[in-house]
């Protein structure tokens, strides 16, 4: 959240979106939640037989060049020019505001500028997201100006993804480039993350998006004006939206730090090398790289590579843009690619770097503390419970295919 001159923000913003507001858009409930929890959890995984390479033999090899990524079509949205005009007063009404309310709001002493836009929660296996739905022209004003003046940010949200904030994702996990199944609803892929200072808001999604989400139509109401006369807007829009409202003042936003890739900055810090070297095989590889994260079995790395891309045999792109051996989305390579064969490059499509990038990532995530913690940081790698079930089930495989570690 961005610094500012003001006091330290009270707990209580937390609990903006406390008010539980249920939604029959499309059949189903939208719940506005304080703090999202972990992932519901299915049963340990039974361990099936599995038919596995023989990865003791299977040669590691790199491409003498990576791809370019492919080119993209999206118009450019943002970009320097925008004067801030960051929020002093949030709120979340009950129900859709009605415009006489904010007629009312923006004509109350020092309201220089109200705004409403549509809000709502979703839940992701089980975890919690608030979210937000803006036209990313008009809301870019409403931001701290290092998340303004960056294109990244509007072109994620008109192209239908999510922008995080970087404080949520890092709580919760969220992976830049990952996609996200909404418990009952559409696919959210996370494009972006960012300083948004908004209390309580774990995201931004565009108008559409948010509509098919099922999020509740102009219940957020934004309010800026002069910083020092903050108090005195908080008591007005408390009287004009009632006591069922959720009322709380966010101050200047100044001092921001940089919007887009804050998870990637505050990620915990990969080092640039990682020597392994240039293995022989595949096996020996995997055995290297484990060495990365103290506590990781090996053959949870041979696990994922044979899932991912069956040992280097099918790098990609996959649909999703997935890159190299170890299915890397670009975004979250470059918070955890590692240079693993001292070249002085992290390459996405070298198994040499790859590997060792995935220990990487699965130790920054609690893979190496065992049970519950590896289970939860194998979800992180793909956000499916039956692929955790499918790689814990393969490593296992391998232990037993390779009993001398």
């Amino acid at each position: 959240m961005p610094r500012s001159s003001r006091a330290s923000m009270p707990h209580a913003l937390l609990a903006v979106l406390v008010v539980v507001i249920t939604c029959a858009a499309a059949g189903a409930g939208v719940y506005l939640v304080g703090r999202p929890q972990a992932p519901a959890e299915p049963p340990p995984p039974r361990q099936p037989r599995q038919s596995l390479a023989g990865i003791d033999a299977l040669v590691p090899s790199a491409p003498p060049a990576s791809p370019a990524p492919p080119p993209t079509t999206a118009a450019v949205i943002g970009g320097p020019g925008v004067t801030p005009t960051p929020p002093r007063v949030f709120a979340i009404a009950p129900a859709s505001v009605p415009q006489e309310t904010l007629h009312k709001i923006s004509a109350l002493k020092h309201v220089q500028k109200v705004a409403a836009v549509d809000a709502g929660a979703v839940k992701v296996s089980g975890a919690g997201l608030n979210l937000l739905a803006v036209d990313p022209a008009q809301f870019r004003s409403w931001t701290p100006k290092v998340v303004a003046d960056q294109p990244a940010v509007w072109e994620a949200l008109a192209k239908g993804e999510m922008v995080a904030s970087g404080d949520s994702a890092r709580r919760l996990g969220l992976v830049l480039g990952a996609a996200y199944q909404v418990d009952g609803g559409p696919r959210l892929r996370v494009a972006a993350s960012a300083t948004l200072g908004l209390p309580g808001v774990d995201g931004l999604v565009g108008p559409e998006l948010g509509r098919r989400l099922g999020l509740l139509p102009g219940v957020a109401v934004l309010v800026h004006g002069p910083e020092e006369r903050v108090a005195a807007m908080d008591a007005g829009v408390r009287k004009l939206l009632g006591k069922d409202a959720q009322v709380v003042t966010v101050g200047g936003g100044g001092g921001a730090r940089s919007g887009v890739g804050d998870t990637a900055e505050k990620a915990p810090a990969a080092p640039q090398r990682v020597l392994v070297g240039r293995p022989t095989s595949y096996l020996e590889l995997y055995r290297l790289s484990a060495a990365v994260c103290p506590g990781l079995s090996w053959t949870v790395l041979a696990a994922i590579g044979q899932v991912e891309s069956s040992h280097g045999r099918n790098n990609g792109p996959s649909s999703a843009g997935a890159l190299g051996p170890m299915q890397f989305m670009p975004a979250t390579w470059k918070a955890y690619g590692v240079d693993g064969d001292g070249d002085g490059v992290a390459d996405i499509w070298s198994p040499y770097d790859a590997v060792p990038s995935a220990a990487n990532y699965l130790c920054a995530t609690g893979a190496n503390q065992g049970g519950e913690k590896l289970r939860k940081a194998v979800w992180h790698y793909n956000h499916s419970w039956s692929y955790v079930d499918k790689v814990l089930g393969i490593a296992a495989g391998y232990a037993q295919a390779y009993p001398d570690g």
